[in-house]
């Protein structure tokens, strides 16, 4: 949604403004401009990427509409789900977990959390460090170490279609001018034109070199900056996870565990400290229960 609403606002302000100015629109469409700049672009993009590349930034697209997936919510939920699995590891041992951890989906731990279930890059990660912590072959350190390194694979992993985008934006001013030089060469080339046609086919021209910044800079380039905020929105889940777990395995008490988590959270999402005491609560409330 907000991405249809930030083009909505560049469109209107930009061409709102030029009609308030006394500027008529007709001259700015130039189909065959935007062909080359357009054309010119992807034809650019294609030969600067290799395909694993082309591919990240196909699958990023249709994930840009999310912006509220990783949101309070959801931290409450994740936070609740390691309170409750610790409590559990600490009141029947690290086989306690074994069973939900092995078939999350069949778990009635991981089924009163719905949103944490149907994140796979939360499962995954959450399920993989919690086989780890059951084995007892490594210590707290070497599993931090290589959270870190999963985390950073990940986090350049992701950066791959952002930059790719961003330099495919980059390049569109330049792919403006290229089609502006090459109306100039029309205009110039036409010996018979008198000097009002001249003008208006200089001016034609032109148009290349605003629709190319326009482009790059009103359209493309947001993606790049959208996609890695939504990035760094997995990775903050990830190092609260990871927070979380290595309090645990220093010997904190789950409460105290999940409070470690709470403090890796941006100020936007992070709960205040009664509200997650009291979350968690209910939730101890519910393991007791059952």
């Amino acid at each position: 949604m907000l991405i249809p609403l930030g083009y909505l606002v560049v469109l209107l302000s930009v061409f709102g403004g030029f009609v308030l100015a006394g500027g008529h629109l007709g001259p700015l469409f130039q189909p065959t401009e935007l062909l080359m700049i357009g054309g010119g672009g992807l034809g650019a993009f294609i030969a600067a990427n290799n395909g694993k590349a082309l591919k990240a930034s196909l699958r990023i697209l249709p994930r840009l509409r999310r912006s509220k997936k990783y949101d309070k919510a959801l931290y409450m939920e994740l936070m609740a789900l390691q309170y409750k699995i610790l409590t559990k590891i600490r009141r029947d041992g690290m086989l306690g977990i074994e069973r939900d951890i092995d078939n999350p989906q069949d778990s009635a731990l991981f089924n009163e959390h719905p949103k944490v279930l149907a994140d796979p890059t939360i499962m995954t990660f959450l399920t993989d460090y919690l086989r780890l912590m059951i084995s007892g072959s490594m210590d707290p350190m070497e599993i931090d170490e290589l959270m870190l390194h999963e985390i950073e694979a990940f986090e350049q992993e992701a950066h791959i279609p952002a930059d790719a985008i961003h330099k495919a934006g980059d390049a569109m001013p330049a792919f403006g001018i290229v089609a502006a030089v090459m109306g100039v060469v029309k205009a110039l080339s036409t010996s018979n034109a008198d000097p009002e046609q001249m003008g208006v086919m200089i001016a034609h021209a032109l148009v290349g070199t605003f629709l190319g910044i326009l482009l790059g800079y009103g359209f493309i380039m947001p993606l790049s900056s959208r996609i890695e905020r939504q990035a760094k929105e997995v990775e903050k889940v990830l190092q609260c996870m990871r927070v979380t777990l290595l309090a645990s395995l220093h010997g904190y008490a789950p409460q105290l565990a999940v409070e470690f988590g709470r403090k890796a959270l941006h100020s936007q999402e992070r709960p205040g400290f009664s509200e997650l005491e009291e979350y968690v609560r209910e939730s101890k409330a519910g393991v007791g229960s059952a």
